[in-house]
């Protein structure tokens, strides 16, 4: 029997955006799936864009919509109704890169017993379409969570079991509580896991995590010392401060390859 994957989307006053998430679950080729949609009680169209597409999913969408404690409130939200083997998260400004992504998480589960599964997320500038920069999981280990780094958690699926088991996200954290989740589990819980070479996630620059290095710098930056540090994981400044010059480093590669390419070419 096909595993349940559950894929909870949070939103708020998303409008601009979420039709694109929604018709992104809509068309994956893996059918048996549960779709949560949290909605923090938006005063745009958001509503009523779910509401119209609700009928599509033949009773396998589900969706609140009222007024929450901020987005890890919300998330929380969706795991209680969550009754899924699988769970997922889709950003009310992001959607799956291509339509059989589900389809390539299952399988991973399938083949081989893990608690969770990860692969990459591509950055895109705004509504735009053109990659800016690719975040890859391939070389996280859990290690680097005491440097502030982590596997991109919109390509990052867990067992629901994990959660039954181990908790939620905490909502004391503004913009790190993904942080402090996947830290507890892989550091904490030693969850399993495995790597999927997939393009799995397109995510929109701008959100509550993106919005600009000085915020990530200084908010940010505590926030994930304080996970550490609740989770009697050691770590310093100086460590944390190292991740972002492998950022940089990383930002700087993707964007200087395709010069590299048209200087070869000629």
């Amino acid at each position: 029997m096909e595993m349940l994957i559950s894929i909870i989307t949070v939103a708020l006053n998303s409008a601009k955006t979420v039709e694109d998430t929604i018709r992104s679950v809509l068309f994956q080729t893996y059918s048996n799936i549960e779709y949560i949609i949290i909605d923090g009680g938006s005063k745009d169209k958001t509503l009523s864009i779910i509401q119209k597409y609700a009928p599509l999913f033949d009773e396998r969408l589900k969706y609140v919509s009222e007024p929450d404690l901020g987005i890890y409130d919300a998330m929380n939200k969706g795991l209680g109704i969550a009754t899924g083997d699988i769970v997922g998260f889709l950003n009310s400004d992001d959607y799956f890169e291509n339509i059989d992504v589900l389809e390539s998480v299952a399988a991973a589960f399938e083949k081989k017993e893990t608690d969770a599964v990860f692969g990459n997320v591509l950055y895109v500038k705004n509504s735009g379409r053109k990659i800016v920069r690719r975040y890859s999981g391939k070389h996280f280990r859990p290690w680097q969570l005491r440097y502030g780094m982590m596997p991109p958690h919109p390509s990052f699926y867990m067992k629901r079991q994990c959660y039954v088991n181990g908790g939620g996200y905490r909502t004391d954290f503004l913009i790190s509580g993904d942080y402090e989740l996947i830290l507890r589990y892989f550091l904490r819980k030693n969850i399993s896991y495995q790597y999927l070479d997939l393009d799995m996630v397109v995510m929109r620059l701008g959100g509550a995590s993106t919005r600009s290095f000085i915020s990530i710098l200084s908010n940010n930056s505590l926030e994930l010392i304080e996970a550490c540090r609740m989770n009697d994981i050691y770590t310093n400044w100086f460590m944390i401060l190292f991740r972002f010059c492998i950022k940089i480093g990383g930002v700087l590669k993707w964007l200087l390859i395709p010069y590299y390419i048209r200087k070869n070419d000629n």
